[in-house]
């Protein structure tokens, strides 16, 4: 019986682990894209033929944020691996962590999910950030309208769980 708990535990242990580089090997991947799309960015120059680099800047935002909410969220399951192996947490509070590293898969997969949902209806690019309170969707236009927004919160409402009230869709120009 020991033999059987003890394959359990190095099962368990092998799932954390490769969690954990998983998790590191992402971290390294956004720090390299990040430094090859800046790279690009500050090569090209003069976007619009006249000397305004506003689509560079606003592309900057949504791929800058883009990266800070994935250093953000790595570190915070770097945070619930360290409760999860740790010794002197209770069993409870290591299931908590567990679960908490699911709730997190969770909402990446679905940002991405709802991040193309907004470009496929017409948007040219869109960050979307959820918490279990509320979803915030930065879209890249100038000034949003009533039917915009009535459109991308139809879209995240169908998509998710959150109620209208918990739903806030903001533009973003340089």
């Amino acid at each position: 019986m020991a033999k059987t708990e003890k394959r359990k535990k190095l099962s368990s242990n092998a799932k954390k682990a490769l969690v954990l580089c998983c998790m590191v090997g992402l971290l390294v991947v956004t720090g390299v894209l990040n430094f090859v799309l800046n790279s690009q960015i500050n090569d090209s120059t003069d976007v619009d033929g006249n000397g305004n680099n506003n689509g560079t800047a606003v592309e900057t935002f949504f791929n800058s944020h883009r990266s800070n909410r994935e250093t953000a969220r790595a570190e915070e399951f770097s945070y619930l691996d360290a409760i999860i192996k740790s010794e002197s947490a209770s069993e409870s509070v290591k299931a908590s962590a567990e679960q908490k590293q699911v709730e997190l898969l969770a909402f990446i997969e679905k940002e991405l999910v709802l991040e193309s949902i907004i470009k496929a209806k017409g948007f040219d690019d869109a960050v979307v950030t959820m918490s279990t309170n509320n979803l915030n969707v930065i879209v890249n236009k100038e000034e949003l309208t009533s039917q915009d927004v009535a459109q991308i919160v139809g879209a995240m409402l169908k998509e998710t769980n959150y109620a209208r009230n918990q739903v806030y869709v903001m533009s973003y120009t340089a």
